[in-house]
């Protein structure tokens, strides 16, 4: 997926932005249980590839893109919109096309830094050093312990040069993979993509994402059955405004995330205002953080409502 600067204008003022930006995407990741695969971050924009067991990219951009726009609005005291509009996201058919796409995400700092004037050991070299992208995660040192460094490196059985060799041939001659996610925004063969519009029932002309529509949301009724089935307690129960169990914190934490409700939606069903629902996120994340048998039952409701 894609985010660019309104206007292009840039997302990055300083290496402490994306220091940050890192940290609230880390963040975000683990929240909305995503795998990060690749990322590069440019001065007017970002790319980033990631696998979504639970059908939650919406719900993880929206969270992840107001977090860094509240940073970066107070930190150098503007106000607005950062971003060009929503972010614009492909399916990938990671079979035929995942690599290629790491490959043209990792080699952006070449390609937008246009360096005519380098040698190709220069190049490699600039390359190599750039510090904003997952790429010397895969080729040495880790250092971002929330990338999901074996959906790539599989390919290579693990062989960090063979990937580096991969990619670096790609210097001077490869393509960009995206484009052939116009129209539909699909990334793969025509079988592919015909049999995902054919599941999706779209034409390719519509603007959301094929893969997206054909994902259902989950309905706000399974949710409260099966956190109430998972923690043995009624609807009552959860319900009730005096009721202080994980479990009422736990099904507005998955309102939220999985059955496509607002705050202020999930707040009417509760009896409670808005304010009242970021609060208690807030502090069911806290508590996820430090239980870890908390933790372990939070996920294995995710995974109850993954399984439909």
């Amino acid at each position: 997926m894609t985010c660019r600067g309104n206007g292009r204008q840039q997302i990055f003022l300083a290496e402490f932005d994306r220091t940050k930006f890192l940290e609230l995407l880390a963040r975000s990741v683990e929240t909305y249980r995503v795998r990060l695969i690749a990322f590069v971050l440019m001065t007017n924009h970002f790319h980033l590839v990631v696998k979504t067991p639970h059908a939650n990219l919406q719900e993880l951009m929206r969270h992840f893109n107001i977090s860094y726009t509240a940073y970066f609005n107070k930190r150098h005291g503007r106000s607005g919109h950062l971003y060009q509009g929503r972010y614009k996201a492909f399916l990938i058919d990671a079979d035929s096309y995942l690599l290629e796409v790491s490959r043209y995400l990792h080699l952006n700092p070449v390609h937008t830094a246009q360096l005519v004037h380098s040698t190709e050991e220069q190049t490699r070299e600039y390359l190599r050093n750039y510090r904003w992208s997952s790429y010397r995660d895969y080729i040495s040192s880790r250092r971002y312990p929330f990338l999901a460094l074996d959906e790539v490196l599989g390919y290579f059985k693990g062989d960090r040069l063979s990937y580096r060799d991969f990619v670096e041939e790609g210097i001077s001659h490869s393509e960009n993979p995206l484009e052939k996610g116009k129209g539909h925004n699909i990334i793969a063969d025509a079988a592919f993509i015909k049999d995902v519009l054919k599941q999706a029932r779209v034409t390719p002309q519509r603007e959301q994402p094929a893969a997206r529509r054909a994902i259902a949301r989950v309905e706000p009724e399974r949710v409260l059955l099966t956190v109430m089935k998972r923690f043995r307690t009624n609807r009552e129960e959860i319900l009730r405004n005096r009721y202080r169990g994980p479990a009422r914190s736990i099904a507005m934490e998955l309102l939220y995330r999985y059955a496509g409700m607002n705050q202020r939606e999930i707040g009417e069903l509760m009896g409670v205002d808005y304010s009242t629902v970021s609060v208690t996120r807030k502090r069911l994340r806290h508590m996820l953080a430090a239980n870890d048998r908390l933790k372990k039952r939070f996920h294995a409701v995710e995974d109850a409502l993954s399984q439909g």
